[in-house]
């Protein structure tokens, strides 16, 4: 059977795979001790550790170390973003195909708990870094899990968030990224919002088996190397509806949600952390791609005016505001 029209398969299933996941993520915030309270006390994080200007903090079924690293910045947005490789020798081989691409940064080691990271920059200049070495999580008496195979007792409080989902950024050139994920990296497009001419305006790319891993949607200011959100898996969708009583009595701003996207077909609610960085809360549910020569879904600009699946329209906030906060060219 042939694939629909708009399908177009864009990873190769003979190309080996050389990213595991994506590993923890940091986050600037021009407010840390207020940031730190809303991931602990109402999204259910836990604080591991403290260095300089940074608080690093754990999700409960991650078996690393730390989740996500604050920041204190002037401003909000997004810092480096880590990926394990699927191997020591991958590393290498992953390394070299990025310094013949022109995008590495070099070597550095002072990351803590990952060993020696391999760092370089997407086109967009949004800075990631490739490891292996890590140091897994270990519970103390606060935390112990009563299962040996789960990193952590599960917390009870707030969202509960088990683990770090996607990353969603803002670029500048869809087009650039999309080809340097694809050739680069060896991601797989599972999903993508086209314009007109059939150019890519957004798109969901795969480094393992879930549906999307790391997300670029285009900028509207044109400035490159910013945050559209990070976001964060639970068990259930019961879980995030809860998390949307608990944002509204700890007076977190709810942007949208909860409700169903059409696109990848994600349970949501995005809410502003007070540093102003967006968070989404999925659902951990998430959808598996098994296909190796899965086609790439592709979603018009009439389809995606219809709004979310069960008929939400977009809000105008979800399309202009993203980190650093940057007014528009022509205003």
């Amino acid at each position: 059977m042939s694939p629909a029209p708009d399908a177009r398969l864009t990873h190769d299933p003979d190309v080996r795979r050389e990213i595991a996941h994506v590993g923890p993520v940091e986050l600037f915030t021009p407010v840390l001790e207020e940031s730190r309270d809303f991931f602990v006390r109402v999204m259910g994080l836990r604080e591991v550790h403290r260095d300089g200007d940074s608080v690093y903090l754990h999700t409960w079924d991650d078996y690393q170390s730390w989740t996500l690293r604050l920041i204190q910045r002037e401003q909000a947005g997004i810092g480096r973003t880590y990926l394990r490789a699927a191997s020591p020798a991958a590393v290498g081989r992953l390394a070299a195909t990025i310094e013949a691409a022109g995008a590495g940064r070099g070597t550095v080691s002072d990351a803590y708990h990952l060993g020696d990271v391999y760092t370089f920059a997407d086109p967009d200049g949004h800075e990631l870094g490739l490891y292996w070495d890590v140091e897994w999580y270990r519970a103390d008496d606060a935390d112990r899990p009563a299962l040996k195979n789960q990193a952590a007792a599960y917390p009870g409080r707030g969202a509960n968030l088990r683990r770090l989902d996607h990353v969603n950024y803002l670029t500048a050139d869809v087009p650039s990224t999309s080809d340097f994920l694809r050739d680069v990296l060896g991601a797989r497009c599972t999903e993508q919002i086209v314009k007109d001419d059939g150019s890519p305006q957004a798109i969901w790319y795969s480094v393992g088996q879930k549906t999307y891993d790391l997300v670029y949607t285009e900028d509207w200011t044109g400035t490159r190397g910013r945050l559209h959100h990070l976001a964060f898996a639970t068990d259930t969708r019961e879980e995030i509806l809860r998390t949307a009583d608990v944002c509204l009595d700890a007076g977190a701003h709810i942007e949208t949600g909860p409700h169903k996207h059409a696109i990848q077909q994600t349970f949501f609610l995005y809410v502003w952390e007070p540093g102003g960085n967006r968070i989404e809360i999925c659902n951990a549910g998430a959808r598996l791609i098994l296909a190796p020569d899965w086609k790439t879904i592709s979603w018009s600009r009439e389809e995606r005016a219809k709004g979310q699946a069960w008929g939400l329209k977009t809000i105008e906030s979800f399309h202009t505001h993203g980190t650093p906060i940057v007014p528009h060219p022509s205003a």
